[in-house]
């Protein structure tokens, strides 16, 4: 249908005709086929108008374009009158005029002005006919609602000028309620509320034969309208556009009610009557008259042409009921004639009204309404419009409801309603499960998750407990069969779509019929009661039958839900579950229908979660892809408009029962036209409507606030845009409302959602209100400071100080000044024209605002997914929100993820350039460089490239947040933190990169007079080698192998005799370790006393244990360790034992080196144990002890590194090492040997491996990393935690997860390493590229030193090493040795040295090829270390459970964890039983129960303001009662074997987690950790391929 609405409306400029007689039209057809087709209806004849098209929203509904055709007249008119707008019927527009006709306008011309100005436009009365005509039933009803709302009168009988048959328009006037106050009620100041079609109420018709003079719809509009206020009701000759001739209108009977207000100076009559207008000559439209005559108490017809036939008159049966009105002004008018009309029907004077030539208009009034008065006093004819559809059918009149469809509907909703004699009685037997059951069942959800009553018992027995009770409740409920009249209802509203939608409006009217006269009288004792606050006990009783004697449609939906809930608690098999599955289908169908959907239950206060959840998910499926929604809220107090203000809005109707304000909150979806999805970019709009905030029933309540603030803070956190009415005098009141108000948007803030707000003042009408209420709107941003500084210290956050710190307010654009809804005194009183166009400005800068937001619209399934955790959060503490979402936890994680990818992009870099400056370091020796020079110049480079990097990271994360998709708007108070780690890992890599650089060059520095010593010893033994040459070729005597080894070794022993050899000195490395460690220690404060205490020789001998002085304090640590308490001493073993670890790995790798000690090794050791400590708030004592024990341990291992190195490097042992080289050289070169096959195998030997193999330790780990980064779990921090636990719950091994609580760090580095070592493949793999990569660069650099001038093998040798030296560190003692004696040919070296390169690239990969784990110590940079801080982030662990942070980046500033655990795994007992504690920290902080720890002093403090004592940690309250399956999974599986371990008794395990499986368990990480279902198809099917994949290569074997 969303074509027929643009269609209705794509045409424009054609003209109708419209007199009565003909139709001047160039289109063929009957007279209403024309018109309809200039209006461009003509399609909707047949497919009918519906409501869902009219309420769509397109542009043309959000423009202010002038009406300037035809086509543009049944838009605007039905635009307006959705909006109750009462200038819907000036139907003017001015034609689209032709520009050369303009340039004459200003001329005089005489025709022109007494041309007709209407002979273009239509008559207002022929668009509503046609709407009527070509609308649905229901359209029809929203139309008749709307003009009665507009005081316009109604279509009674509907003409169809084609077939001459008109229709009682019965079903459209039944959703018509009138109130009024008859004069038998003013003392009492009680009304009268009733359906108007089933008033019994005088009905006085107004009929005219022939031609009259006087106009009878002007007439009978002053006729209704008192003095003080004139309204149109009927449309007349002197309205716009009513003067035009009617087309199709003409026999349209329309009708209107005066009803009275209590007030005789203001009332015109003191009882109610229904005045009925026919438009037309009553002698055309027999059938009509002869209706109204029936059913009438009186009929006044205008009669002024006596001359005419009006034998009509005669021949109708009750001339008794007619009254003659004449106008004696009339050219026809003759008083004989009069006389002889009233006698022949049998007038009297009271019945003829004569409007003589001297009276006016005023006076004439005056007497219609004294004979008026008359009849409705006197009359005993009193019908109901229900009660004329039988006479209508007897006159062939049609009646709208006798429809096939709306009467089997009917039938259907009276089997239904029609034996209800007790509307309590009924809901307890027909609705039995929304009852006290349900209330019971939402006090025990909110009680799990609020543990208000714990006591003293352990938190998770009492969980089970009411676990347990609620499973009671929900077999309670499927206890019950399915009630006969949820029977009929379900099979009722299974009906196709049209007898569905009658059949619940049907079952509304009835409802609502019966449950007015129960509540009209529980209202007045509500009223009463209300005003004695002593009364709360008797409100409350009467709030339960008011709830209880209260029926309408959402009861039975709310049945239907509470049905579908209980079927959920049964096995998935079960034939009753399965019966149910298609309820959430028939639900959304009917949502998308336009019926509500109704959120929270307004007598039970929640929400039917799963019933909701699953019928926006069919929803979804339904509409998909065009799923995207906007919504819109209003919040504000109880009976000020708030749902009038939607409807007017939207053209929208909330059904609620009879006489009740909205209970709850309901839900209805409104389309997008395609023409406003592309600015839009949605496809539907939500409208929320709600019930009053500081409702005077629940007011009265004990809970009222509470219930208030969880329906505020569910509203805001759905809404895109929320509308807060304040229309309220009372400046308390207010001010609560604002707080209730500022609290949701606090909570919003914090969780990333940014909801606009608009504040709506209603009753201010005066045309200045904006500028005048400068001062209020001031005062009001005073206000909402005031509680916005007043709400974030309730809820801890202090930091937002204004308003504006929560949202984008601004007090001028952000009020709207709404004058009152009603013009007059009602009932009477029409809706005021400045209310409705206030409403549309209103509407449109909604949709400007919803146009112009910055995030992306959600889809149903995030819009569920909102209401889900947004209920899951307000159902803890009052005020302390803890919020979860796993849209908020997916983009988190993208975050996390992009960060991730950058953080390792930055890392790898500098690991690259700090790899490659430091072989520019160790070449710099060969190149005679200056170290210091070239030192400075790096650190330079350094600083650059990473300000370079550090910027590109910052601007990355700058242009991830303006990204519009993946809900980035939702993580934005996450920027500053990320930003903060991508400064931090900045300052940390250039504090590593520096110090790499430093150390690189000291090693350098220490090794450059080594070198000189070695490099002269190695000339002298050349020099000496080549004498002996000499002296033996003089000899002219060919010497022997033996005789030349003989005149080498007298040479070389003589030689080294000659040479002087200093020995070199071990540095005293422990005085060295101890200054640094004073130096240390000293700039905290510690005195040489308490350094002196102990010597550092005598350190680190024994495994470190801290242990305390004082008997008091040894007393005090094993009380603690007998209760399995972490105090201060247990704790400070902990880190001891971690901090020791991780520093001996530090000492590892500087030793695997084999380089030189240098005193940057145990300032780098310093360093880690000051960042270790940082945080931990230790005592001196252990601070001075533990970097004594570290520091001992590492000089003694450096003090052998530094003997090794000195050993190995030691001029005589290396020259003695390489005496055979040179024996064999000297005998070469005396033999005149060809040397260049053995020199290019002796260079790739010495020279080129060497290099090689370190250039792969250097890159292999990057590689090792690069691939491991490949794998999902290590995307995220909160990935790999869900990865460990999912494997772990496969293995269920009992000793992995002892390993993993008791020592984490250990086992996540295992657990690298074996996944590391699990990839063995690929690193081999890496390995052989590598290889491959250094042959082709070494053939390179040799091809290119080719190329060049070099006149010897020393300088051709010197060219490829010069070639190569960005990419390899050669030794320098090597190539000095391989310099030595060395006459090679240049051309025959090149091409032995590329063959025997080649050689080495086919050999090397198999002398590499050692097992991974010794390959992996080898390297330079520890994939398994890198991979560990990846996924370790800070380290931190919950202080309660031990579970890990998993906040992303390193320098956050509040740890959190997605899942915590059960303190039985820790090892915590109960003092007097020693039982292991089952209590799981996440219920603790909701409870009132309290800890006592070191870092209290072991003073016992409550959970709830855990953070006075861990300031950094936020401990969530469980998103769900299942979140933490996994771990009590696992205590139930392995109680005894955590006792045995802990020395303690097994724990007493709650009833209900013995029903948890290992399926819920890892249900329950995935929901924890926020993994996609997807993601693990993903990882299965991958798992799968791969095996398949390696069964086939061992099938291939």
């Amino acid at each position: 249908m969303e074509d027929d609405w643009v269609d209705l409306y794509a045409a424009e400029g054609e003209e109708t005709g419209t007199k009565e007689e003909t139709v001047t039209s160039s289109a063929k057809g009957s007279k209403l086929e024309r018109f309809l087709e200039d209006v461009k209806l003509k399609h909707h004849y047949k497919e009918k108008l519906s409501m869902s098209t009219i309420l769509q929203i397109d542009t043309k509904a959000m423009t202010d374009k002038p009406v300037n055709s035809k086509t543009d007249v049944a838009w605007y008119f039905l635009k307006r009158l959705m909006m109750a707008n009462v200038t819907a019927r000036k139907m003017a527009y001015a034609s689209v005029s032709d520009p050369d006709s303009a340039k004459s306008s200003t001329e005089l011309n005489f025709d022109d002005l007494l041309a007709s100005s209407n002979s273009d436009t239509l008559n207002p009365l022929d668009i509503i006919t046609a709407l009527f005509l070509c609308s649905d039933g229901f359209v029809q009803q929203e139309l008749s609602l709307k003009m009665s709302m507009c005081q316009f009168a109604v279509p009674l009988l509907l003409p169809n000028c084609d077939t001459n048959q008109c229709t009682l328009m019965l079903w459209a006037l039944r959703d018509i309620v009138k109130k009024y106050r008859p004069k038998s009620l003013s003392e009492s100041k009680g009304f009268r509320e009733e359906r108007i079609v089933h008033s019994e109420i005088p009905m006085i018709s107004f009929v005219r034969l022939g031609e009259c003079s006087l106009s009878k719809s002007e007439i009978l509009n002053k006729l209704l309208s008192n003095s003080q206020q004139y309204h149109d009701t009927f449309v007349h000759h002197n309205m716009q556009c009513g003067d035009c001739p009617r087309t199709i209108s003409n026999g349209l009977a329309e009708i209107t009610w005066y009803l009275p207000c209590g007030n005789k100076n203001i009332d015109i009559f003191d009882e109610p009557v229904a005045v009925v207008n026919l438009h037309g000559d009553i002698a055309c439209f027999e059938t009509q008259y002869a209706l109204l005559c029936q059913v009438s108490s009186a009929v006044f017809v205008f009669f002024d042409n006596f001359n005419l036939d009006y034998s009509l008159l005669r021949k109708t049966p009750q001339k008794d009921k007619i009254h003659l009105v004449v106008d004696q002004k009339n050219r026809h008018f003759n008083l004989e004639m009069l006389k002889i009309v009233a006698t022949k029907l049998s007038l009297n004077k009271s019945r003829i009204i004569v409007k003589t030539k001297t009276k006016n208009d005023a006076d004439f009034v005056d007497d219609l309404r004294e004979s008026l008065t008359s009849v409705i006093e006197k009359t005993t004819t009193k019908t109901a419009i229900e009660q004329i559809a039988g006479i209508a059918l007897n006159l062939g009149i049609n009646v709208d409801e006798d429809k096939d469809e709306c009467q089997r509907a009917k039938e259907n909703a009276n089997a239904l309603s029609g034996n209800i004699n007790d509307i309590v009685k009924f809901k307890a037997k027909q609705l039995p499960l929304q009852g006290q059951t349900w209330k019971d069942l939402t006090s025990l959800e909110k009680e799990e998750f609020r543990l208000r009553k714990v006591g003293t018992q352990s938190i998770e027995h009492y969980k089970s407990t009411l676990r347990v009770q609620k499973e009671k409740l929900r077999a309670k409920q499927n206890s019950h069969d399915m009630s006969n009249a949820m029977l009929c209802f379900i099979n009722a509203i299974s009906s196709p779509g049209i007898e569905r939608s009658f059949f619940l409006k049907w079952l509304r009217i009835n409802l609502d019929n019966l449950s007015h006269d129960k509540l009209s009288d529980l209202r007045e004792q509500y009223k009463r009661k209300c005003n004695d606050p002593e009364n709360k006990e008797e409100i409350k009783e009467i709030d339960k039958q008011l709830s209880n004697s209260s029926l309408g449609t959402e009861h039975f939906f709310r049945e239907m839900g509470q049905i579908y809930e209980a079927s959920v608690s049964l096995p998935e098999n079960d034939p009753s579950r399965q019966q149910l599955q298609h309820l959430p289908r028939l639900c959304a169908q009917l949502l998308l229908d336009g019926f509500p959907l109704e959120l929270v239950d307004g007598d039970a206060s929640n929400i039917p979660l799963r019933w909701v959840s699953d019928v926006l998910a069919q929803l979804h499926d339904l509409v998909s892809p065009n799923n995207k929604i906007l919504v819109v809220t209003v919040l504000g107090v109880q009976s000020t408009g708030k749902s009038t203000l939607l409807n007017t809005m939207f053209g929208v109707q909330f059904a609620v029962s009879s006489g009740r304000c909205t209970r709850g909150a309901f839900m209805l979806l409104i389309r997008i036209s395609e023409d406003l999805k592309a600015s839009l970019k949605c496809d539907f709009i939500v409208i929320i409507d709600t019930e009053g905030l500081k409702s005077p029933e629940l007011a009265q309540l004990d809970d009222s606030h509470e219930h208030d603030n969880e329906l505020a803070t569910l509203v805001v956190g759905l809404s895109d845009i929320t509308i807060i009415n304040i229309a309220m005098e009372n400046s308390t009141e207010m001010k609560d409302i604002l707080q209730i108000v500022v609290h949701a948007f606090l909570r919003m803030k914090e969780v990333g959602k940014k909801p606009k707000c608009q504040f709506v003042h209603q009753n201010v009408s005066d045309v200045s209100a904006h500028d005048k209420n400068l001062r209020d709107r001031k005062l009001l941003l005073q206000q909402l400071n005031e509680m916005t500084q007043a709400a974030a210290k309730m809820e801890r956050k202090e930091k937002y100080k204004s308003f504006t710190d929560v949202m984008d307010y601004d007090p001028d654009t952000g009020n709207w000044y709404i004058p009152g809804l009603w013009n007059g005194n009602p009932p009477m009183a029409p809706v005021n024209a400045g209310y409705s166009e206030a409403v549309y400005e209103l509407k449109k800068n909604v949709m400007h605002i919803l146009e112009n937001r910055a995030t992306p619209a959600n889809n149903i399934v995030e819009f569920r997914e909102w209401i889900t955790s947004l209920w899951n959060a307000v159902k803890h503490e009052n005020f302390i929100f803890s919020f979860r979402n796993s849209l908020v936890a997916d983009a988190y994680m993208r975050l996390c993820t992009e960060y991730n990818k950058w953080e390792w992009e930055f890392k790898k870099a500098m690991h690259v350039w700090s790899a490659n400056a430091e072989t520019r370091i160790k070449n710099a020796s060969q190149e005679h460089e200056d170290i210091e020079k070239l030192l400075t110049d790096l650190k330079n480079l350094a600083c650059t490239e990473l300000t370079m990097w550090e910027t590109k990271l910052l601007n990355n994360l700058s242009e991830y947040f303006k990204e519009k998709d993946g809900h980035v708007y939702l993580v934005e108070q996450y920027k500053q933190e990320f930003e903060n780690c991508i400064k931090s890992l900045g300052n940390v890599l250039q504090n590593t990169v520096l110090t790499e650089l430093g150390a690189a060059a000291s090693v350098i520095h220490g090794q450059a007079e080594l070198d000189r010593v070695k490099e002269k010893h190695t000339k002298e033994i050349e020099d000496r080698v080549c004498k002996l040459i000499k002296n033996c070729r003089k000899r002219r005597a060919k010497m022997t192998e033996k005789e030349l080894d003989r005149e080498f070794d007298q040479m070389w022993e003589k030689t080294l005799n000659e040479l002087k050899f200093c020995k070199l000195k071990p540095v005293d490395i422990f005085s060295n370790v101890e200054y640094h460690l004073r130096q240390n220690l000293k700039d905290k404060g510690c005195t040489y006393e308490e350094l002196s205490k102990k010597s550092l020789e005598k350190c680190g001998l024994e495994p470190y244990e801290y242990t305390v002085e004082g008997k008091f304090k040894q007393i005090k640590h094993q009380f603690c360790k007998f209760v399995n308490y972490d105090d201060y001493v247990t704790r400070a073993q902990k880190l001891s034992k971690r901090i020791i670890a991780d520093c001996q790995q530090l000492v590892t790798d500087k030793v695997d080196r084999k380089n030189n000690y240098h005193d940057t090794h145990i300032q780098e050791i310093l360093h880690y144990i000051d960042d270790s400590l940082h945080e931990e708030k230790m005592e001196k004592d252990f601070e001075i002890s533990l970097k004594q024990h570290i520091c001992a341990n590492a000089a003694r291992q450096f003090q052998k590194m530094n003997n090794d190195f000195l050993s190995e490097n030691d001029p005589y042992r290396c020259l003695n090492k390489n005496k055979d080289k040179f024996c064999a050289d000297f005998k070469d070169l005396f033999n005149e040997r060809d040397q260049c096959q053995k020199k290019a195998e002796e260079f790739t030997e010495q020279c080129l491996r060497g290099a090689v193999e370190d250039f792969i330790k250097r890159s292999l780990g990057l590689d090792i990393i690069d691939e491991m980064l490949k794998c999902h779990e290590f995307s995220t921090r909160v990935v790999f935690q869900y990865t460990i636990l999912e494997d772990l719950l496969e293995k269920e091994s009992f000793d992995d997860y002892l390993e993993y609580t008791r020592a984490y760090e250990n086992y996540v580095k295992e657990w690298i390493l074996n996944k590391i070592y699990s990839r063995s493949s690929a690193v081999f793999e890496f390995e052989k590229q590598h290889i491959q990569s250094c042959v082709l660069s070494i053939n390179e650099a040799v091809n290119k030193a080719k190329e060049g001038t070099s006149e010897n093998i020393q300088i051709f040798v010197k060219d490829i090493c010069k070639e190569l030296k960005d990419k390899f560190s050669i030794s320098k003692e090597a190539l000095d040795t391989f310099m030595v004696l060395n006459n090679a040919d240049k051309e025959s070296f090149a091409r032995w040295l590329i063959e025997s390169v080649n050689e080495m690239g086919q050999s090397l990969p198999n002398k590499l090829k050692t097992d991974i784990k010794t390959k992996l110590r080898s390297l330079h940079v520890k994939p398994q270390n890198v991979l560990f801080d990846r996924v370790i982030g800070c380290g931190k662990q919950c202080p309660f459970c031990h579970s890990p942070c998993d906040a992303g980046g390193s320098a956050h500033t509040e740890h959190w964890a997605s899942l915590h655990r059960s303190r039985a795994l820790g090892g915590r007992t109960w003092e007097d039983s020693k039982k292991l504690i089952t209590d799981i920290c996440s219920s603790a902080v909701d409870s009132d129960i309290r800890f006592k720890s070191a870092a209290t002093n072991y003073e016992w403090h409550p959970y709830k303001t855990y953070r006075e004592i861990y300031p950094d940690w936020k401990i969530a309250s469980d998103p769900s009662l299942e979140a933490s399956d996994y771990w009590k999974y696992v205590l139930v599986k392995f109680n005894d074997k955590f006792a045995e371990a802990y020395k303690a008794e097994p724990a007493d395990i709650p009833q209900t987690w013995r029903s948890i499986d290992k399926e819920m368990a890892r249900e329950s990480i995935r929901k924890a950790f926020a993994i996609p279902k997807y993601a693990i198809k993903l990882k299965k099917d991958f798992s799968i391929l791969k095996r398949l994949a390696q069964q086939r290569i061992c099938v291939t074997k």
